[in-house]
């Protein structure tokens, strides 16, 4: 019994740096900004308890809010399907055992590792209305090119446009590893009763694999309720609040107006969000993902 509590003790000793490291950078935060959401609070002085406030200037009176979200959740459900549609495709095309197949995987991976502010700044020069490729290759067509992020009602499909970039990064890489995963007679059992390659991709492949593509469906829709990097590097929220995406919102909020209660409670509202988001995937999840054996879960 002795020997069992000294392992015990022996183990927390050992995670002891991780736990610390958890509670003083993760859960104090987490906890801290509840209060401060429920809070007047300017960092300059001492936190004012305002209760429920923050959140009813926000439901009731606040038309930016709205906006912000509204503007989210057009790039959440059109960008996340779009990316996870091309990564599948690029993917599908990569698992062939061709000739020189690993150099275009290393092709299609490259340009992923260019992100954030680089990759903000790289697209402001292909989107200018005047000198940019995109428009200049337009017009070599023949076709008018948009104004672009000059424009309120192409702002955000131009930055939609810009996550195109990254459909070959991690995502084809796990797409491709679930693909290879998939056990080859079945493909052989479709071609047997006369199947294509649609047969054998609705038939086979997507419920294969639809377990990885439910596990990133749900990742993108996180990662792009909390698009922030692009509009702040590339628009400032304009034209006309266009792309005034939820994070930019929080962080104009929390430190260009110093209002950090404010910007608490909106924190917790995008966790809300993101929550009941989540939610609504897991439950039609038992629509379309199977797992092992071939039982829906």
């Amino acid at each position: 019994m002795k020997r069992a509590v000294k392992n015990t003790l022996r183990g927390y000793l050992f995670a002891s740096p991780w736990i610390a490291g958890f509670v003083v950078l993760g859960l104090y935060p987490v906890v801290m900004s509840l209060y401060y959401s429920l809070c007047q609070y300017d960092v300059l002085r001492i936190p004012q308890f305002v209760g429920l406030r923050n959140y009813r200037e926000l439901l009731f009176q606040d038309h930016y809010f709205y906006t912000a979200v509204w503007n989210t959740l057009f790039y959440t459900f059109i960008r996340s399907p779009l990316v996870i549609a091309g990564s599948l495709i690029l993917a599908l095309i990569v698992s062939k055992a061709v000739r020189g197949v690993k150099f275009f995987r290393t092709i299609y991976f490259i340009p992923s590792i260019i992100s954030g502010v680089i990759l903000s700044v790289l697209w402001l020069w292909l989107l200018n209305p005047e000198y940019g490729f995109i428009n200049s290759a337009l017009q070599f067509f023949g076709l008018p090119g948009p104004l672009w992020l000059i424009d309120p009602h192409w702002s955000k499909p131009a930055i939609i446009l810009m996550s195109v970039w990254s459909l070959g990064g991690g995502r084809m890489l796990v797409f491709l590893a679930a693909i290879q995963n998939v056990p080859a007679h079945y493909y052989e059992a479709v071609e047997m009763d006369g199947g294509g390659w649609w047969a054998k991709f609705r038939n086979v492949t997507l419920p294969f694999i639809s377990p990885v593509l439910f596990l990133w469906f749900i990742l993108e829709v996180i990662f792009s309720l909390q698009v922030f990097v692009e509009a702040y590097v590339m628009t400032k929220g304009g034209p006309l609040n266009s792309t005034l995406f939820y994070n930019l919102y929080l962080y104009n909020k929390a430190f260009d107006d110093f209002d950090m209660g404010y910007a608490s409670a909106l924190a917790w509202l995008l966790f809300i969000i993101a929550g009941i988001i989540t939610f609504i995937q897991f439950r039609v999840s038992n629509k379309w993902v199977y797992y092992s054996g071939g039982a829906e879960k």
